[in-house]
């Protein structure tokens, strides 16, 4: 198994789309060096801010390659190989590994409900055909399927492929409870929603997959650095920066929010893939007031 470290600030980089919603691997390699340069500490493709969810298995095979080439294990890469059945996750993170991925991020699978049991089998069958750091993925409030602190103790402890998990319920309490059962274990927990990302690593977590990232990687990633230099001051300031961003989220889908801020600031991402590729009139103003404020302020 490959000796990863999981931590920092892991940008889910946005899929670049040409007009007719085609992948433009040109700009999402222009984007991995634009994030490199602003310091984030892992690259994460076809998350959900990268729109994996919509992504035919050959696109993400080609977004991969073309994210491990341009890396060139400067940073780890994060694959998002989750898929609703645990045959199809099985294949795609067996090609992800085969390319070269660091971390498989898996997702909890979606649609239907899965028992908890359920989901401690799913994990547990996937790591028997891999030998690439898992990071186990919740957020319920796409999935529909809430991977419990319990669930995600008992895989850490039995599971050795099994390193880290990321949490973007949103709920606090469960993410803390991520960190404390599994804080005598060689485990790692990443916060996913990115206004915890200080409290979490005051509570004893890594850092976070941060989707603002994608339009502020210098801020993003200080909040951890400033965070291990001992700065807590300067590292809270970090966090609260991007809340004024993050309010604009009440217009839309978040990862709608992030394409269109990205490519409100010059860089030719395109749109999100329809259907869920649009933000009502009053969401670009708000999201043009606030970026430009965030500019007067020097935060990239």
């Amino acid at each position: 198994m490959k000796n990863v470290s999981i931590n920092g600030i892991i940008t889910p980089i946005l899929t670049p789309m040409n007009a007719d919603e085609s992948i433009n691997l040109d700009v999402l390699r222009q984007q991995i060096e634009r994030l490199i340069a602003g310091g984030v500490h892992g690259i994460f493709p076809f998350g959900t801010n990268g729109e994996g969810y919509i992504l035919t298995m050959e696109e993400k095979i080609a977004v991969l390659e073309a994210t491990i080439d341009q890396v060139k294990g400067r940073v780890p890469v994060y694959a998002g190989t989750g898929l609703i059945s645990t045959r199809d996750t099985i294949t795609l993170s067996r090609e992800a590994e085969r390319l070269g991925a660091d971390i498989l991020s898996i997702i909890t699978p979606s649609f239907a409900v899965a028992s908890q049991q359920e989901l401690y089998d799913h994990y547990s069958e996937v790591a028997k055909h891999v030998d690439t750091p898992i990071v186990l993925y919740n957020i319920p409030a796409r999935t529909g399927n809430k991977l419990l602190p319990e669930t995600v103790a008992r895989l850490a402890k039995d599971v050795e492929v099994i390193k880290g998990a990321k949490d973007s319920s949103g709920d606090w309490e469960n993410l803390k409870a991520y960190i404390h059962l599994t804080k005598d274990l060689d485990f790692s927990v990443l916060s996913g929603n990115d206004s915890l990302i200080l409290p979490a690593l005051k509570e004893g977590g890594v850092g976070g997959i941060a989707g603002c990232s994608n339009v502020y990687p210098q801020v993003l990633s200080s909040i951890y650095d400033l965070f291990k230099a001992g700065k807590l001051e300067d590292a809270q300031a970090a966090q609260d920066s991007i809340a004024g961003f993050r309010a604009v989220f009440k217009y839309g889908n978040p990862n709608t929010v992030v394409k269109t801020a990205v490519a409100l600031l010059g860089y030719p991402v395109g749109k999100c893939r329809a259907p869920f590729n649009q933000l009502p009139a009053e969401g670009i103003e708000a999201l043009k007031q606030v970026l430009k404020e965030n500019a007067d302020k020097g935060m990239y």
